[in-house]
């Protein structure tokens, strides 16, 4: 009888504990690998993107998680490396053990990521390396956001039908592959378009001054002036084709979005610029709207494209581990786990926060938003 009393003890205490929180062969957690550069150049980027998957992963779990398991993230800051992405690669699959990872969010670490990944079969989703390589290297990794060549194409398009643009001058960094990817793309398609570039210029990693490069493009009078870059090195260059006396239109992409948050910017620089977006924060959809909402309560500030597509990544990575969970599945650093949960991303077929999106070979069908910069505020140029 004492034994019988002492035994129950000991079953209360560990009840309430949690130690028999899991049933068999269910873990307590489904654990989760956030890759992201949360210091850095791009650490604007990265803070998004975790904060979008975060605050996913935070409204699952209040709701109960997937299938009652709670998802726990563990993050790791990439600082923008490639060496620095691979590196935490290595940690989550060997020392934490994730069921997948999401990220890495700019392009040059996700390549190294996605190919390490092949080997160990890995499913991975990232939410902003637009690049077409990143899901070149094998079926486990994908992506939320569109590809480099379909908004490079885009905006020559809509240079020429929207804006009746007849000539285009490009300024590009030659030693990113984003940057070099847009390029190549605009290029294409301008010819299609019955844009003519009149122009091209190139700079390298890590230049802040492009006035020589800009006093050529301003002899030109180009109609549109194409910027594939990042948002700080877009301001630089808008401030500086402005004193250069360059009164093309401003063409961006994705990564421009945040231009306007640069603590102290003359956002009059801007004024015209047009560029490529996965979304548009006033988009009247509830979904987007009770997204927003939810964010703003959260962080205090309204969520961009690389917030949404951060908490996209997360929505369609645990749609799927809970379809796998339905199967069957066990959820763990397992093959089979992996594999299950490679086949249902795959066959994504998810209402999102940036649009409607299923997968073809691992990339997304999905529309581009069009942003416009006046007065120093972001408006809705449309749909493209």
């Amino acid at each position: 009888m004492k034994r019988l009393l002492v035994f129950a003890l000991v079953l209360s205490l560990c009840m309430g504990l949690g130690v028999f929180a899991a049933s068999p062969g269910e873990a307590a957690t489904i654990k989760i690998g956030v890759i992201a550069p949360l210091t850095g150049g791009v650490a604007v980027y990265g803070v998004a993107c975790k904060n979008g998957a975060e605050l996913y992963t935070k409204e699952l779990n209040a709701a109960g998680g997937i299938k009652g398991q709670q998802i726990e993230l563990i993050i790791y800051d990439d600082k923008g490396d490639p060496t620095e992405a691979l590196n935490a690669y290595n940690k989550l699959v060997t020392a934490d053990e994730v069921a997948a990872i999401i990220g890495p969010v700019t392009s040059s670490p996700t390549f190294g990521v996605a190919e390490a990944s092949v080997a160990d079969n890995v499913p991975g989703i990232t939410g902003t390396a637009t690049h077409p390589d990143v899901t070149s290297y094998g079926k486990n990794y994908f992506r939320a956001c569109f590809e480099d060549p379909f908004q490079g194409g885009t905006m020559a398009r809509f240079a020429a039908d929207k804006l009746s643009a007849k000539t285009a001058a490009v300024l590009y960094n030659v030693s990113d592959a984003y940057s070099t990817g847009l390029y190549n793309a605009f290029k294409a398609a301008a010819d299609d378009a019955g844009l003519k570039i009149v122009g091209v210029e190139s700079y390298a990693k890590d230049d802040v001054d492009f006035n020589a490069q800009l006093t050529s493009i301003a002899a030109l009078k180009p109609d549109v002036l194409f910027l594939p870059d990042y948002y700080n090195t877009v301001y630089l260059i808008c401030s500086q084709a402005k004193k250069a006396g360059i009164t093309s239109t401003f063409l961006g992409v994705d990564g421009t979005d945040g231009v306007l948050e640069i603590e102290g910017a003359d956002a009059s620089v801007f004024n015209g610029l047009h560029f490529a977006n996965h979304y548009f924060s006033d988009d009247p959809s509830d979904l987007v709207q009770n997204f927003r909402k939810n964010y703003e309560a959260e962080y205090g500030i309204a969520p961009n494209s690389f917030v949404a597509l951060g908490y996209d990544s997360a929505m369609i990575l645990f749609a799927a581990i809970s379809k796998a969970i339905d199967d069957g599945i066990t959820i763990g650093a397992t093959p089979e786990s992996y594999q299950a949960i490679i086949d249902r991303m795959a066959a994504t077929d998810i209402n999102a926060v940036t649009g409607h999106i299923t997968f073809k070979d691992n990339n997304p069908i999905k529309e581009v938003s069009i942003i416009k910069i006046e007065d120093g505020k972001y408006a809705f140029a449309g749909k493209y």
